[in-house]
């Protein structure tokens, strides 16, 4: 109290001066006469023309509003699209065990909570997989075991369309309560979808978004499906309510799509506005409903106000001027609140004290522009290669050559005067590498290939961007000074970056050079050449550098590729006699013709592809349907990434060949089946004692041969090897959870201790003992 009290004084008398006494007399003449005048213009001319201008104004204003609405559902609808064809929910989710598979799980878990932190109107961000699954992430993992749950998402499956919007209660013991929902089928794409991904929102945000569309807060703003499904409102009510079904009656008779007009309810007269949403197979509409009061009452109490006041300005003159002299103050005050937070009223004591916060405020500021430009910096090149890949891949389609320069310009890069040129570098030779690198290690290798890339680019180019595309290529954007030729330092570029790889990473190196380009909306275009020149690359496992402006693809005379009929009809006779062993050496000699001498890789791919619908057509032709044989995997898309021969036959061993032998023998002896499973029950309940292929077969009453061949086709594995781990294992649960020792150990599991120490090793990597000690220390 004392301190507001010493605040007024000081304000008041730091009023009082030549200037201040000026000011007022001067304001009293100013806003004395010259207000009754203009109140009446304002009042008698100017108000129809302002009640118009802000009706005009509220109508822009909604309809502004009604696209930003638009605009959040397309995106809301656009990010699930997005999500819904992305690898992680494809078919092999269907009937996968989760939690077995509990990375996958953890995962899927991840990227739901980061679905869900993407949109603020998102209330929960679930996945269903039904079919063999039926599970539920939310976005945690959670089993779905009674029937009523069930049913609630399995009805989402069988929408209407693909994605669709709809008021869904996912509570069964509150069918009351509904959210509003998007849904997406899984996979996306698919004829067949066994689950949905869905958006579930946040009725009151949605409401409060709505609110938006009544800028008064009075009054009424709804959406609802034109077909009556789905129905909200901004202020709770009901759909049945009488002013909403007066709403949509009057609308109803409208004959335009959208519009405004004047509407009369009990007494009161609203401007109420209408439009449609297009949204996915679907219409929608919206209304606004404002009371014209809320509009107008602005216009009406500033005039009546200007009349009041012109009237008793005479009066009142020299108090309205003593106040309007201190609106000089007003910028500072204004500032000082602004900065200070508050009302300021803290620095008005002394006028040092406003500025001494003024100063310290842009210190501040200027201490957080530095910090977020640091932020920004460090963003930046992440920023930068987004822009890349779609500019490469061709989404800026729309954008002219004066837009993509303005965005370079603006991401940093100096663009006036330069000339591009995209590089596209394929490794090879990965197949070779099985002690160091394994299958799925690509992402691994990419990355490493690419850090070199960007150290030897960056000491060679003046500019230069490196892009990972994961999968053993990588793309390279120099811009070049116009004028400048920019062989020399490629070719230097280019041999230090096959050397490097050969020496570190023991691969090869294939690189397109792409022609030199002045715009940037010709790179999508380059970048498509490049990739395709890369793939007629000689099969020989070497280094080769190919150069669009030398026109190699053009002026090659190319030899007609010779592709193995004969070892094709072999083969695909071999499978359908259940051959397996044949099988395998037909197809390692067919794709060892196939990629003879010179064969480019082109030529390989397409003829492996070949391959692959006529074994397909063999599968049919036998009875199976390859859909369900390959779980609906698209069998040639898997193959076409594939660019060499060693992983070509891997791959076609294990994805195409062996499910089908599996599936002849599964077919041909269900008994077989059986009589494994009575050898497993007899090794389990005497893998103590001395047990052979002999006397185990004596036991199932057949030849020891037959039971050998069939165990490795049933189990997968040898006799003696699952034998071997079954005895390992029983050993590892008797050093974890027993006293035991070692030797007794051995004697338990049917083994002497020798040779047990030996052979557990082998398996183990480490001791018997060792093991323990590390099983006990977790």
């Amino acid at each position: 109290m004392l301190q507001g009290r010493k605040i007024w004084r000081n304000r008041t008398e730091s009023g009082k001066g030549r200037f201040f006494r000026k000011s007022l007399i001067m304001i009293f003449i100013v806003s004395g006469i010259p207000g009754l005048i203009i109140g009446a213009l304002v009042y008698w001319m100017a108000g129809g023309r302002i009640e118009s201008e802000l009706l005009q104004l509220h109508y822009q204003q909604i309809e502004q509003r009604s696209e930003q609405l638009d605009d959040q559902l397309s995106n809301l609808e656009l990010l699930l699209s997005h999500w819904a064809f992305d690898n992680k929910f494809d078919y092999s989710l269907n009937g996968l065990d989760f939690v077995h598979e509990f990375k996958r799980t953890d995962d899927i878990t991840k990227t739901l909570i980061a679905m869900q932190g993407s949109n603020a109107l998102v209330k929960k961000a679930e996945l269903f997989v039904g079919g063999d699954s039926k599970v539920l992430f939310n976005p945690e993992y959670t089993p779905l075991q009674t029937e009523q749950d069930l049913s609630i998402y399995n009805k989402l499956i069988h929408g209407k369309t693909v994605t669709y919007w709809t008021q869904w209660a996912f509570d069964p013991t509150r069918p009351e309560e509904k959210d509003l929902t998007l849904v997406h089928h899984i996979p996306g794409g698919s004829p067949n979808p066994f689950g949905v991904l869905v958006f579930r929102f946040d009725s009151a945000k949605i409401a409060s978004l709505l609110q938006t569309m009544t800028p008064y807060y009075e009054g009424e703003a709804f959406i609802l499906q034109k077909s009556g499904d789905l129905y909200v409102s901004a202020n709770g009510s009901a759909s049945n309510s009488p002013f909403v079904q007066a709403l949509r009656d009057k609308i109803d008779n409208m004959k335009e799509e959208r519009g405004s007009f004047f509407f009369e309810w009990k007494g009161s007269t609203y401007t109420v506005s209408y439009g449609s949403l297009s949204r996915i197979s679907d219409e929608w509409l919206y209304v606004s409903a404002s009371p014209i009061t809320s509009i107008m009452s602005p216009v009406m109490f500033i005039s009546k106000l200007i009349i009041t006041v012109s009237l008793i300005a005479l009066l009142l003159a020299a108090l309205l001027s003593w106040l309007a002299s201190h609106r000089i103050y007003s910028p500072v005050k204004r500032l000082v609140t602004m900065l200070g937070g508050h009302s300021g009223e803290a620095a008005w004591g002394r006028l040092d004290d406003e500025f001494t916060l003024i100063e310290q405020q842009y210190q501040h500021l200027h201490k957080e522009r530095l910090e977020l430009n640091s932020k920004l910096e460090e963003q930046l090149p992440h920023v930068k290669e987004s822009f890349l890949h779609q500019l490469l891949q061709g989404y800026m389609y729309a954008y002219s050559e004066e837009d993509l320069l303005r965005r370079m310009e603006h991401f940093k890069w100096e663009v006036q005067g330069r000339q591009f040129v995209v590089l596209f570098i394929q490794l090879n030779g990965i197949a070779n590498m099985d002690e160091t690198f394994r299958s799925g290690d690509e992402g691994l290798v990419t990355f490493a290939a690419v850090n070199m890339m960007k150290e030897l680019a960056s000491k060679h180019f003046e500019q230069s961007d490196t892009l990972n595309f994961h999968d053993l290529t990588a793309g390279i954007v120099l811009l070049i000074p116009e004028g400048c030729s920019h062989k020399a330092e490629i070719e230097a570029f280019s041999e230090e970056l096959t050397t490097s790889v050969n020496r570190i990473l023991r691969m090869r190196v294939t690189m397109a050079i792409s022609r030199q380009t002045a715009q940037i909306s010709d790179l999508p275009n380059e970048f498509e050449r490049v990739k395709q020149a890369v793939s007629y690359r000689n099969f020989d496992n070497a280094n080769q550098i190919i150069d669009m402006e030398q026109g190699v693809l053009d002026g090659e005379a190319w030899a007609e590729p010779q592709y193995p009929f004969a070892l094709e009809r072999e083969l695909i006779q071999a499978l359908r006699t259940g051959k397996e062993e044949e099988a395998s050496e037909l197809l390692q000699a067919f794709i060892g013709t196939l990629s003879c001498q010179g064969a480019k890789e082109i030529d390989v791919q397409q003829g492996m592809l070949h391959l692959l619908g006529n074994v397909q057509h063999a599968i049919m032709v036998s009875g199976v349907n390859p859909n369900r044989l390959f779980k609906g995997v698209n069998m040639y898309e898997q193959l076409s990434q594939i660019r060499e021969p060693k992983r070509m036959q891997s791959w076609f061993k294990d994805k195409v060949l062996a499910p089908f032998q599996k599936e002849l023998s599964c077919r041909s002896n269900s008994e077989v089946k059986r009589l494994i499973e009575g050898a497993m029950i007899y090794l389990q309940q005497n893998y103590r004692h001395d047990i052979s292929l002999d006397n185990c077969a004596e036991h199932v009453g057949t030849n020891p041969f037959y039971l050998s061949k069939s165990f490795k086709v049933v189990t997968g594995k040898n006799f003696i090897d699952y034998l071997t781990e079954l005895r390992i294992e029983k050993a590892k649960e008797l050093l974890r959870d027993s006293e035991m020792k070692i030797n007794d150990v051995a004697e338990q599991v049917g083994y002497q201790h020798s040779y047990f120490n030996r052979i557990f090793k082998k398996l183990e990597g480490m001791t018997p003992t060792s093991y323990r000690e590390q099983s006990q220390h977790l």
